[in-house]
């Protein structure tokens, strides 16, 4: 699937109804340039799922958990980034496998292509999203795996 955003509030307005579908267990690479709508993403991703809290990427901290409020069940999203990583060698020392592997967990990758064979071992359940810069302010979004 393909749209185009026009506007940063378009892309998480998108990724707000995206989260409407998500019932734990899933694994999101948001892959693109820098600047390209990632993190933008995953904050209407985030006010999708019900959390109050104010995204910010995890660019230096790697990985930011969001527990939520408000599901039935015990879920967080876990926001990670790879941008300062090299391989999966560094993912497995960090720990950051263990949450890629739970059902109690939606994670959110920011540039996952750094781990792609992996991601695909480790779950059936990845959705892979590219996005590409058009202008300042459009941005083409691809969604596979939904």
């Amino acid at each position: 699937m393909i749209t185009i955003s026009k506007s940063e509030l378009k892309t998480q307005q998108f990724s707000q109804k995206l989260a409407k579908k998500l019932k734990g267990g899933e694994i999101i690479g948001l892959s693109g340039d820098l600047g390209s709508g990632k993190t933008t993403f995953a904050k209407g991703l985030a006010k999708g799922l019900g959390i109050k809290e104010t995204i910010t990427s995890p660019t230096f901290v790697l990985v930011k958990i969001y527990p939520l409020t408000s599901s039935l069940k015990p879920l967080s999203l876990v926001h990670i980034d790879l941008y300062r990583l090299k391989n999966i060698k560094d993912i497995k020392e960090l720990g950051l496998e263990d949450y890629l592997k739970k059902q109690n967990y939606i994670c959110v990758i920011e540039w996952p292509e750094k781990i792609k064979q992996e991601l695909f071992k480790l779950s059936d359940n990845v959705i892979w999203i590219t996005f590409k810069y058009i202008d300042k302010d459009t941005r083409e979004i691809k969604i596979k795996g939904i």
